[in-house]
């Protein structure tokens, strides 16, 4: 209740000051400018007494001590004459008879201690007017209850034939209510502060753990629904009520997430919690992300592919020259031939890199065999094994296998790629690598399948969800692209295959590539 009840519109509050010391009243005034009062000022008690009349102060502020009639004599006659009026009592030591003396014969506010702080002064002085107009509204109050309460006995005949008529409807309104909740479909409950469900629709009792023929108000949320012992990560509804504001998390369990909301109920301790199943959407997300990623790269590779091919065909074409030259030494002559393999091997990626950045021709696959394809793929990484005498390459290629229909030539791209990753995996001892890479192939229903293993480092778990991503490498600067294993990805993908990769850290990885047997090679004889 604020003090326009007990006061004309636009009014503001009166505020009495006396103390037989102008400095201190002058000190007050200004503390007290910051408040919307009119103050009124008076050396004595005499004055004082004047200016109660006059002024009719709301709130008066009065010295202990002053010549002739002390404070507590002053505020006792401010009780006589103006009993609402709210006194506080200014003194400068600790004069405890003085207090006692005050308490009993002028019910004083309350005190302010010399030298005082002048938050606090004004803080009591806001209190007082606070109190004054609670006092004036409830003598307001009492008059208008007496003069209401002949009314409310007229009235009560008529409410009674009012509440009877409203309750009808709210009973009505409540199965309305009930049943717009139980036709949503997403499931929606409402929730007590301690996760206790106080009221689920059909469509939460569909999802709950505990089956629909439980009593969903019997158990806590987590307990209900997902048959946990603690609450969610992620739930929303400790946030939710907290700050009194909708709020949103998710919540994965049993294979399934959920973005939930809290809808705080005003003025209670309950909320309304709405769940939304996003696994699929989320799933469906991240394959369109992930097509994207494989489009955009495509497109770079093919960009930067056409970019090197010219230079590239002129290294080749001038160094092919070079060697035809007489008079070469031996020694150019080798020189010339590390050239052209290196040129024709840069000119392989680049024809890798273009068939990337395009979905495979019909005219480009062909029936092979993969054990073939895989081997001639070993052959030519063993090249880069001289360099590391330490490594171990293991062939176990399985014979007889059915003819697949593919690209063999992006296939051994894939092969390279794996033995590369594979390689560069492995621990360093001495400086040197040193481990064990092997390379199986074989089948498994109606699937071939080539695998790369190494002893190396193994992912950790937090990468594999990423290892297939664009640009994605935990390797040194300068040491990978993270390009590899995502065009590997794509060319699998593209020949109808899929990828599985079991790994453990500190022991080694093992890529597995399985490729689908065509139906009709089966059934040739």
């Amino acid at each position: 209740m604020g003090l326009a009840h007990t006061q004309e519109a636009g009014s503001r509050g009166r505020l009495l000051l006396v103390d037989d010391e102008e400095n201190i009243l002058k000190s007050i005034r200004r503390v007290l400018r910051r408040g919307d009062w009119d103050i009124e000022t008076a050396t004595d008690a005499e004055e004082g007494l004047r200016r109660l009349e006059q002024f009719a102060p709301q709130v008066v502020i009065s010295d202990f001590r002053m010549p002739g009639m002390n404070g507590v004599d002053f505020l006792t006659r401010v009780k006589e004459q103006v009993p609402l009026a709210q006194r506080i009592m200014l003194t400068g030591q600790a004069d405890q008879l003085a207090i006692e003396e005050a308490i009993n014969r002028s019910e004083i506010f309350r005190f302010i201690s010399k030298p005082w702080n002048d938050s606090h002064l004004v803080l009591t002085v806001k209190s007082a007017f606070e109190q004054y107009a609670l006092v004036a509204e409830n003598q307001r109050l009492m008059r208008v209850t007496k003069e209401q309460n002949a009314e409310l006995k007229q009235l009560n005949t008529e409410l009674e034939a009012r509440v009877e008529s409203r309750t009808l409807m709210l009973s009505q309104a409540k199965r309305d209510w009930e049943q717009t909740f139980d036709c949503i479909e997403s499931p929606l409950s409402v929730m007590q502060s301690d996760y206790m469900v106080r009221r689920a629709n059909l469509s939460y009792l569909k999802v709950a753990s505990a089956g629909e023929g439980a009593n969903a108000s019997a158990a806590t949320c987590y307990q209900y629904l997902f048959g946990r012992d603690t609450p969610c990560q992620g739930c929303p509804l400790p946030a939710a009520l907290e700050s009194g504001k909708s709020a949103r998390g998710e919540i994965t369990q049993k294979g399934r997430t959920y973005v939930v909301t809290a809808f705080p109920m005003p003025g209670d301790k309950r909320v309304v919690c709405s769940y939304r199943d996003v696994t699929e959407e989320y799933a469906l997300t991240k394959r369109l992300i992930e097509t994207e990623k494989m489009a955009a790269v495509g497109q770079l590779a093919g960009g930067v592919a056409h970019e090197i091919n010219n230079p590239l065909g002129g290294i080749l074409a001038f160094a092919q020259l070079m060697k035809r030259d007489s008079g070469r030494s031996e020694a150019d002559k080798e020189s010339l031939d590390l050239i052209e393999e290196s040129a024709l091997r840069c000119k392989r990626i680049v024809e890798s890199l273009l068939k990337f950045s395009r979905h495979s021709k019909p005219d480009d696959r062909r029936h092979f065999d993969l054990s073939k394809c895989v081997e001639d793929s070993a052959v030519l990484f063993k090249a880069q094994l001289k360099a590391n005498p330490k490594v171990k390459l293991e062939l176990n290629l399985a014979n007889g296998l059915p003819k697949l229909f593919g690209d063999p030539a992006q296939l051994s791209q894939v092969v390279l790629n794996l033995l590369q990753n594979g390689l560069q995996a492995l621990p360093h001892v001495e400086n040197e690598l040193e481990g064990v890479l092997k390379v199986d192939t074989g089948r498994e229903g109606d699937r071939c399948f080539f695998a790369v293993s190494d002893t190396g480092s193994g992912i950790e778990e937090r990468h594999l969800n990423r290892i297939f991503e664009p640009s994605f490498t935990t390797k040194a600067p300068g040491e990978g692209t993270g390009l590899g294993l995502s065009i590997a990805y794509r060319i699998v993908q593209d020949h109808g295959g899929v990828f599985q990769v079991d790994t453990r850290v500190g022991e080694g990885s093992r890529f597995t590539v399985y490729l689908p047997v065509p139906l009709q090679l089966e059934r040739l004889p």
